[in-house]
């Protein structure tokens, strides 16, 4: 990539964070992840069907068909946004900057995230639980009609921070490397996994390529998500507002590890500890209870004003993220 190429990818890249801060995820609007959902739907109906699924039916074959939906769920996404960039550029500089601000704004989560986080928080904040249920199933995958008020707060915080990761440093890494090239690659393979990455008769062998490469894209990121997060909350005035770094780096340091995922514990961790709150634990998903350790200690219970804390911690992770990335983009200049 040439400097100038570099620089207005500098430009492209900055832009599209500032606009998902701004605005987030525009509703009624095309969004190249929900096509690539519909991909990833059309080719699990195709390849991996009763038959395929069948208990006869070798596991080398079931494997072979998930990794060929790994390369075409992949490879199509990325050929098409590599090929808009390229036209874009072609056009004019100025259509690169907007085509990629766009395109990264659409790949982040930021904004998302924090809006439908707080929803949850306000239902509450009414004494609404029955709504904030509601809201909760729209950004959690386990069961929500059962929960009390505090395992519904304790279930907001912990997807804020898993997807401190997910949603928003990984793909800005991403982006910030390789553009949204790299970008929807990213988010294609995570949205691969929250697909078909699931344990059960259905998708243990299909979907193992998926939830394989899910952990190596996210395996880094997650770990430089939890160093920033402890960071974040270490920075001035971020005490005041109930945060406790000492706890974050000695919570981070033992309960890391305490998930399936070799990832998902990184960031839920630094923010259990932060908040002196326990994440995980027992939960529900599909009617069946799944034993998942405790994280964090319970210095005192989670409080509804817990969702706002980790969406600030969230914020401010981002920040630092951007500002270290943004020094390295320049310094290459």
């Amino acid at each position: 990539m040439g400097k100038e190429l570099w620089m207005y990818h500098i430009i492209g890249w900055g832009s599209g964070v500032l606009l998902d801060l701004i605005i987030g995820d525009p509703h009624g609007i095309p969004h190249p992840i929900v096509a690539v959902g519909r991909l990833i739907a059309f080719l699990d109906g195709r390849w991996n069907t009763a038959d395929t699924a069948a208990a006869g039916v070798p596991p080398r074959r079931k494997r072979f068909l998930g990794v060929l939906l790994c390369v075409a769920v992949l490879t199509m996404p990325v050929a098409v946004t590599a090929g808009l960039l390229t036209v874009a550029w072609r056009l004019h500089p100025a259509v690169f900057v907007i085509t990629e601000a766009v395109l990264t704004c659409y790949l982040l989560a930021a904004r998302s995230l924090y809006d439908e986080s707080r929803k949850v928080q306000k239902d509450l904040e009414r004494g609404d639980l029955h709504t904030a249920r509601r809201d909760l199933s729209m950004i959690v995958g386990r069961d929500t009609q059962e929960l009390e008020e505090e395992a519904v707060v304790r279930a907001a915080v912990e997807t804020v921070a898993e997807n401190t990761s997910d949603g928003v440093i990984a793909p800005l890494l991403y982006l910030a490397v390789g553009g949204p090239a790299l970008g929807i690659l990213y988010k294609a393979a995570n949205t691969m996994d929250s697909m078909v990455g699931y344990n059960n008769d259905r998708y243990r062998f299909f979907g193992r390529p998926a939830a394989r490469l899910d952990d190596l894209l996210n395996y880094l990121p997650s770990r430089l998500s939890a160093l920033l997060m402890i960071l974040a909350a270490a920075l001035p005035g971020m005490r005041g507002r109930g945060f406790h770094p000492a706890d974050a780096w000695r919570i981070w340091r033992r309960d890391r590890r305490k998930h399936k995922s070799p990832n998902s514990a990184q960031t839920e961790s630094v923010c259990a500890g932060a908040l002196q709150i326990r994440l995980g634990g027992p939960s529900r998903y599909q009617g069946v209870l799944v034993e998942k350790p405790w994280i964090g200690d319970a210095v005192r219970g989670a409080v509804k004003e817990d969702i706002g804390r980790s969406g600030l911690l969230m914020f401010v992770t981002e920040g630092v993220a951007v500002l270290l990335l943004a020094t390295d983009m320049l310094a290459v200049l």
